[in-house]
């Protein structure tokens, strides 16, 4: 039993007349402690995949069974539980809380999970030990995104779910990004998922999943994945 399955899971929206499948019979596995890599086009399902799984979404059918568990079965009141204790998310655009300083975005987190990791050490942790009294529009971007990586960390969660962490950062400070999750994952044991539309990181990860029209078409296990050092885009 691997620590994340999905196994035939659908998923469709319906805009005016139009059904538009989202998911379409999605299976793959991910083992605890993995950097999986999530990758598709715009539209392949990946985003709608870190969704259910992050339990932000519903699926129309199928299992996804987390820790051996089927959140898919769960009720509304374990479902919050699960989103609060069990997960930390990155997006893309960091939503960091922008009247609060690093540090309190951070501790707004550890005030929600029941086995929270200490703010500031996590601060220090990703390179911003200094900067923990400075507010969002005091930090660049990378910094912002540290922040936010910080904040889904502190949860000390069982799966961290990162939606495009590099897409709206420059190249250099994009590579420093994913260094820190590659790193996080090696010395943390700590199962991660990435969901992106770049194919030229996909060698960092452990496993790599290809998705298109909803459905995975490729799925491929790294035995050695390459430094982020060693990446190009």
């Amino acid at each position: 039993m691997s620590f994340i399955e999905f196994d035939s899971v659908y998923k469709s929206y319906k805009m005016g007349e139009v059904v538009i499948n989202a998911l379409d019979g999605t299976t793959f596995e991910i083992e605890h402690g993995d950097l999986a890599v999530i990758v598709g086009a715009s539209g392949s399902g990946k985003t709608t995949v870190l969704n259910i799984l992050g339990g932000l979404d519903n699926c129309d059918d199928g299992k996804i069974r987390v820790a051996g568990e089927f959140i898919n079965e769960y009720n509304r009141k374990r479902l919050i539980e699960y989103r609060r204790v069990d997960v930390g998310y990155v997006f893309q655009f960091y939503n960091l809380v922008p009247n609060l300083t690093a540090l309190e975005n951070v501790e707004l987190a550890t005030q929600i999970a029941s086995k929270a990791l200490n703010p500031e050490k996590v601060l220090d942790r990703v390179g911003l030990g200094e900067r923990i009294g400075n507010f969002p529009s005091q930090l660049s971007g990378g910094e912002q995104q540290r922040v936010a990586i910080a904040r889904a960390f502190a949860k000390n969660p069982k799966i961290l779910l990162c939606d495009e962490p590099t897409g709206a950062l420059d190249y250099n400070t994009g590579k420093q990004i994913l260094q820190l999750l590659q790193d996080t994952s090696r010395k943390a044991g700590m199962t991660i998922v990435i969901v992106t539309h770049n194919q030229a990181i996909t060698p960092i990860a452990n496993r790599v999943i290809s998705m298109r029209s909803g459905k995975v078409v490729g799925m491929k296990v790294n035995s050695n994945p390459v430094p982020v050092s060693e990446i190009e885009w």
